[in-house]
């Protein structure tokens, strides 16, 4: 059991050698442009929403 422990971690440990890890420049630009689309998807979100609740309060 103890040896098939030590197994998992040293094949584990083998694999994580193998990672192509992302550079920080790398990371930094990934989270600039995801904050930039969340911020666009939530202009649109906002104008469909207050479209849609000026549609309802002209329907009522």
């Amino acid at each position: 059991m103890f040896e098939q422990i030590t197994a998992f971690f040293k094949e584990s440990y083998a694999e994580l050698q193998k990672v192509t890890w992302i550079s920080r420049k790398e990371v930094m630009g990934s989270t600039i442009v995801i904050i930039i689309l969340i911020g666009i998807l939530s202009l649109f979100v906002a104008l469909i929403d207050m479209f849609f609740v000026k549609l309802i309060k002209w329907v009522i």
